[in-house]
């Protein structure tokens, strides 16, 4: 038998080739574990930056933010916001066609009272976006969820042409015809050719379509689908018109009407809670359109309290917030982390639940591209026979 021996030269080179091959290894796993720690760097950089924002909008002491006219929107928001952050927030809550021409006219004569507007699109683009008084929203935009478009269904979504300035943070198909159950079947009101029997004369009330909002949006559906003729019929059955939406919706739970048509569920909130005979019409016929409702959020040019401004949205658009949104409006968020199957219950179908983006987009009304189509010629139509 043969045996071999490793002279002393021989053991120094081995020992030198296992050092190299060490070193390799080591150098090797250093590489490859060099994008996760810098990573875990730049997310540690970012918590930073976050933090100094947040610092910065404590001192600036408060955010002012225009709100549709829903009270528990206002309350939920002004108490989690304040709760999350120790950051006031100043609202302001009105219609949208009100709110927006008051912060024109403000933001002309210098005065920056509004940092942003939550609303309708219509009163948006007419009133804000025309004006040229809106700033880019994506600089805005900073915590990861809420600027990577995986985190909402279609990804990002815009009402302006130019895909910059009004953010539509929600999707849904509309719930905007309810009745008193009281006095309306569901059974009686299953087309919209039923409105025209001779019975509800007098007994329709309607959200006045020639202010911006929710009744215009659905009269422009009605314009699109049955034409100006099924309209003259409509208004011929002498329509309870009116613009402030409370009251509207009072007619409707006290049974001055029998079916109302432009009022969101936020309006009827108050009497739903007091248990007074109001339910959402179930879908008719000929189906119904598809809005981001009051879920679209411009940011004022040169906001008053930009860091507050930047918190809040964020705050706004990420988990909680849409959360707090969704449930305070009865109106679906496309946040694909907050479920809005609950909202069936008030008769709101959110579109990620039930359609495609594709299928969303062809019967929207609420884009500047469907508002210049459709909404503004239905809504001249609209002044003509209206008087």
């Amino acid at each position: 038998m043969r045996h071999f021996s490793l002279y002393n030269g021989d053991r120094l080179h081995v020992r030198m080739m296992n050092a190299r091959n060490f070193l390799s290894v080591l150098l090797f796993w250093i590489l490859l574990s060099a994008p996760a720690a810098n990573g875990q760097q730049d997310k540690a950089a970012g918590t930073a930056d976050w933090d100094k924002l947040v610092d910065a909008a404590k001192k600036e002491g408060k955010v002012t933010v225009s709100l549709p006219a829903s009270a528990e929107m206002k309350k939920q928001v002004e108490e989690q916001f304040k709760k999350r952050y120790g950051i006031e927030v100043e609202t302001f809550t009105a219609r949208g066609s009100s709110a927006v021409r008051r912060m024109a006219d403000e933001f002309k004569a210098g005065v920056r009272s509004f940092d942003l507007h939550i609303g309708g699109s219509s009163s948006i683009v007419s009133g804000m976006l025309d004006e040229g008084i809106l700033d880019p929203i994506e600089p805005w935009l900073v915590l990861p969820e809420v600027k990577d478009p995986k985190q909402w269904w279609g990804g990002h979504l815009w009402v302006d042409n130019a895909k910059r300035f009004v953010y539509t943070f929600q999707a849904y198909l509309s719930e905007v015809i309810w009745y008193n159950t009281d006095l309306i079947k569901p059974a009686e009101i299953r087309s919209l050719d039923d409105f025209l029997n001779p019975k509800w004369k007098g007994k329709i009330g309607y959200l006045d379509p020639r202010t911006p909002g929710a009744g215009d949006s659905t009269w422009s559906f009605l314009w699109q689908v049955k034409g100006e003729q099924y309209l003259k019929k409509l208004v011929a059955q002498d329509l309870f018109l009116g613009r402030d939406q409370r009251v509207l919706a009072e007619s409707l739970a006290r049974g001055r009407v029998a079916v109302m048509i432009g009022n969101s569920y936020y309006s009827y909130l108050p009497f739903l809670k007091a248990g007074l005979p109001i339910k959402s019409l179930p879908r008719l016929k000929e189906g119904n359109y598809g809005t981001g409702g009051s879920g679209n959020l411009a940011i004022i040019k040169g906001p008053a309290h930009p860091n507050s401004t930047k918190v809040f949205v964020n705050w706004l658009l990420g988990r909680e917030g849409q959360e707090i949104v969704s449930r305070a409006l009865g109106q679906a968020t496309r946040r694909l982390d907050v479920d809005t199957r609950f909202l069936k219950e008030s008769g709101t179908i959110a579109a990620k639940d039930v359609m495609s983006v594709n299928d969303y987009l062809q019967i929207e009304n609420q884009s500047e591209e469907k508002l210049d189509k459709i909404r503004e010629p239905a809504a001249k139509f609209a002044h003509a026979i209206l008087k």
